[in-house]
């Protein structure tokens, strides 16, 4: 006998799971979410650092008892959910929003993969009925000066209004200042332009759905423009409504969530349809400016019943073409 052990050294896994199209995701959110500290300052950066610590924790806390690793997903759901969340949100409710999220989001339908709704959503979705106030009573200009916020730790909490709800400046300062991002709004989703690009950057790598994203647009730019023609009450105009808000973000990172959107061609076209509608009739409507959180988690709710309506269609029609079998004695 050498002293050798019997059975070989089980080798340790990491804890987190790298994929590389979750990794590609972060890479494209990085220009938006960085300028979202510079807009809105250094606060927002540890507003990041929370949701991170506290959704990995989340996810691990699962993983752990399962024997399994935590995804790199819930990095990319930590870092949407801090980009559509006030900049001067109290860091501990934060903390519970992610935290749900990943909970009830994701690990409660069995982990990465399995979960029916975007979690950053439902996080975002439960703080914003649960914290109505700061939510949606307060909200920060961005902070001015050639080194904006990465020389200052906050933005001033000064306006109860964002760009979808006061329509003010005119139409062309509107459009220059929610492209750039210089405009109240959620910590990384003001900046139309970082946004743009990252999500180009998906397409060109094919980490997101171009149909769902073109047939969105397509969703939302039709009502809007004719409800904004005709002059209906509370109807922003097309471009006002494509550049400001979260339409941007959630038209590019979160219809395309591979997990919860269909999985058919045909679905994909009737799912970014279907939220790109209701964005606009949610934003025109209801008491709820912002439409796409909303039209998003319906849109997820059907994505299901909308594969299996296509699955089921295609089978009876190949069924009804198919050549009957030769007859005869």
């Amino acid at each position: 006998m050498n002293g050798a052990p019997s059975q070989k050294a089980v080798e340790k896994k990491p804890v987190v799971s790298w994929q590389l199209p979750m990794q590609r995701v972060l890479w494209a959110l990085a220009p938006a979410a960085m300028l979202g500290v510079y807009f809105f300052g250094l606060r927002v950066l540890i507003l990041y650092a929370v949701v991170n610590l506290a959704g990995f924790a989340a996810e691990y806390a699962f993983a752990r008892q399962y024997n399994q690793q935590v995804s790199s997903s819930v990095f990319v759901t930590n870092m949407l959910f801090a980009m559509i969340i006030p900049p001067t949100l109290p860091f501990w409710m934060a903390a519970v929003g992610i935290i749900f999220a990943v909970v009830f989001g994701k690990m409660v339908f069995g982990g990465f993969g399995k979960n029916i709704f975007n979690p950053a959503l439902v996080g975002r979705a439960f703080i914003y009925v649960t914290f109505a106030v700061h939510m949606t009573g307060v909200w920060s200009e961005p902070v001015g000066g050639l080194f904006g916020g990465f020389a200052a730790y906050s933005a001033d909490a000064v306006t109860s209004a964002t760009i979808l709800t006061n329509g003010a400046g005119t139409m062309s300062d509107v459009w220059l200042k929610a492209f750039i991002g210089n405009i109240a709004g959620s910590a990384g989703e003001t900046s139309a332009v970082a946004i743009l690009l990252g999500g180009l950057y998906l397409m060109w790598k094919k980490v997101a759905n171009a149909k769902i994203i073109v047939w969105t647009l397509i969703g939302m730019v039709v009502p809007q423009t004719i409800l904004w023609y005709f002059g209906i009450h509370s109807a922003i105009d097309p471009l006002t409504a494509i550049l400001a808000g979260g339409f941007m973000l959630g038209l590019f990172f979160m219809t395309t969530d591979p997990v919860s959107a269909p999985k058919t061609e045909q679905g994909k076209l009737m799912y970014g349809l279907f939220i790109g509608v209701m964005t606009c009739l949610i934003r025109t409507f209801s008491v709820w400016p912002e439409g796409m959180m909303f039209a998003i988690l319906l849109g997820n709710m059907f994505a299901p019943i909308t594969d299996y309506a296509v699955n089921e269609y295609q089978k009876k029609k190949k069924e009804q073409s198919a050549p009957a079998p030769a007859g005869g004695r």
